[in-house]
């Protein structure tokens, strides 16, 4: 059974709802049947390929708000994320455009190393609040998925994969998707948001089943 799954590496929501499906996946009994496979989104590709503001100031002028109410509306999903296990500070990360990341994803896919590296990079921005715009980060979370370094910078260097993460972001509209997290069960079934673990559980044993009625 095929999970694929579009998210953006800068999304708080989009790691939450991993979590959630991880420990949904944790219990199910039929894991070792499960393949994942992480889809390319952008949320904002119309950022800059190079940060120079902060996130906290790019979402206090996206939401009309000051900084202290951004800080604030960002303060609670921070607290969702704690109660999965996940420590964020991302608040004074530099905003980018995330195109490269993801094509950088692309290639650890390639490589079998596509989740060792989306964890990277999450942990990257959310956890260090490092810019995932900054090529040195993303050279150093390349090398620590276990990548060779000497792809990393050609990818880095060139727009190899670009197509590839276009054409993530085009299959997530076509199926009606306006964000992200989204979840697409066996090309079936669909799951917008991050939804809680029980229903992850839920979807996952339903699909399943209906797979042993098909």
């Amino acid at each position: 059974m095929r999970i694929e799954i579009w998210a953006d590496v800068v999304c708080p929501w989009c790691y939450i709802g991993k979590r959630r499906l991880e420990n949904a996946l944790a219990d199910f009994e039929h894991r070792d049947d499960v393949e994942l496979v992480y889809r390319s989104y952008e949320l904002d590709p119309f950022a800059p390929e190079v940060g120079t503001e902060s996130t906290v100031t790019v979402l206090g002028r996206k939401f009309g708000a000051d900084e202290a109410g951004t800080r604030a509306m960002m303060a609670r999903a921070d607290e969702v994320a704690a109660a999965e296990g996940l420590h964020f500070s991302h608040a004074d990360a530099l905003h980018a455009r995330t195109l490269t990341a993801h094509r950088l994803l692309h290639l650890a896919k390639s490589a079998g190393r596509q989740e060792a590296l989306l964890e990277e990079l999450l942990a990257a921005y959310f956890t260090r609040a490092e810019s995932l715009g900054d090529h040195d980060v993303l050279r150093r979370a390349g090398a620590a998925a276990g990548l060779d370094a000497a792809r990393v910078d050609e990818v880095l260097s060139s727009t190899e994969y670009r197509d590839d993460v276009m054409a993530d972001v085009a299959q997530a509209q076509a199926y009606g998707s306006t964000g992200v997290p989204f979840f697409v069960v066996d090309g079936r079934y669909g799951i917008s948001g991050a939804q809680p673990t029980e229903l992850f559980a839920q979807a996952l044993q339903q699909a399943w089943e209906s797979r042993a009625d098909a």
